[in-house]
């Protein structure tokens, strides 16, 4: 399997992050990656090869086009009004406040564009934010070239931005980019399957209200669980794409059989939908020991995905989303593409 990776995503690095009422260092660091990569390399996964560059319009075929515009000027704008340390957003239009109208400010815009405290920006970021785009469609492009599968290393990470909105240390939803991507290459139907803990929220928001796009979600319930306020299972899509979102929403504490059997469910349906292609959204902060995270899969359960994945028999790209028990990130994400490969 090809793996798809930039050098350029340790531009993102040394932010820090508004939770749970401390600034703190991000838990989304570029060690993610590197650990990741090494991992191929030690398991000869394949080729790593560098990302092609791609217009960011075609991320303006899933997100607003001026919030994507606005992504590139943060910093500039936030040195510009004197500012140091992390641009963190720390004021949202929240119910019964304007949400139509953008502001002029800096400090007002990360607010405009975000729901949480967790997407900050520092000089590099943008160019990790473009970097990660290009890779998720570098990879798309040798899947629909012929490849069974292939693996896009994306950092930042993407599944928690939404059509105007960042959060969740996402920018760009770089697996929703690649779905787009594959429509509009002629796919009548693709699925995004996310297996990350954390619900994929912006991608749901994305595709909630069409027909071509499946969506389906395994993650922690939102009634006790981060981003807390999309993710229940009633949510099933609107208008056209009604019964095309799917969410298995899953206690602290779920281990693999439990988990298991929701996959087994999810991609019973999936197979039911007959898509031309998947997209996996690969969090594996589902591990026992990851530290934001509250479900209990062990390393061996990975390998176990992956070949769960791989009965499908569909073209499939695989979008790094998180994790963060760094130490065991490798082997786990790894251990996924291993086991779609038979290994």
């Amino acid at each position: 399997m090809k793996t798809v990776f930039s050098p350029l995503h340790a531009g993102h690095s040394g932010q820090m992050e508004l939770v749970a009422g401390e600034i703190v260092p991000g838990f989304e660091k570029p060690s993610r990656a590197e650990i990741i990569k090494a991992r191929v390399e030690t398991e000869k996964l394949g080729p790593i090869l560098p990302p092609e560059s791609h217009d960011v319009a075609l991320a303006k075929r899933v997100h607003r086009a001026d919030y994507i515009d606005f992504l590139p000027t943060v910093w500039e704008r936030w040195e510009a009004a004197g500012k140091t340390g992390s641009a963190i957003p720390f004021t949202w239009p929240t119910r019964g406040l304007r949400g139509d109208v953008a502001p002029r400010t800096i400090e007002a815009l990360l607010g405009f564009y975000s729901f949480d405290g967790g997407a900050s920006f520092v000089k590099g970021t943008w160019d990790a934010i473009k970097s990660s785009h290009d890779v998720g469609l570098t990879a798309a492009h040798l899947v629909k070239a012929g490849e069974r599968a292939a693996f896009a290393l994306c950092r930042p990470p993407g599944h928690h931005a939404g059509a105007a909105f960042m959060g969740g240390y996402c920018f760009i939803n770089n697996a929703a980019v690649a779905a787009q991507w594959f429509r509009d290459q002629g796919a009548a139907r693709v699925t995004v399957l996310d297996v990350d803990y954390h619900h994929g929220n912006g991608t749901q928001e994305i595709f909630y209200d069409r027909a071509d796009v499946q969506v389906i979600n395994l993650h922690g319930d939102p009634m006790t669980e981060y981003p807390f306020f999309l993710g229940h299972a009633d949510e099933r899509g609107a208008g056209p794409g009604e019964g095309f979102n799917h969410n298995y929403p899953m206690p602290f504490g779920t281990a693999w059989d439990a988990w298991s059997a929701s996959l087994d469910d999810a991609c019973e349906k999936l197979a039911a939908y007959s898509p031309d292609v998947v997209v996996v959204s690969l969090g594996v902060d589902t591990f026992e020991k990851d530290p934001i995270s509250h479900f209990k899969l062990k390393s061996a359960d990975y390998p176990k995905i992956g070949r769960r994945i791989a009965k499908l028999n569909l073209p499939t790209l695989f979008v790094m989303e998180g994790g963060y028990a760094v130490d065991e990130i490798g082997v786990n994400a790894v251990g996924v593409l291993t086991g779609f490969e038979g290994r």
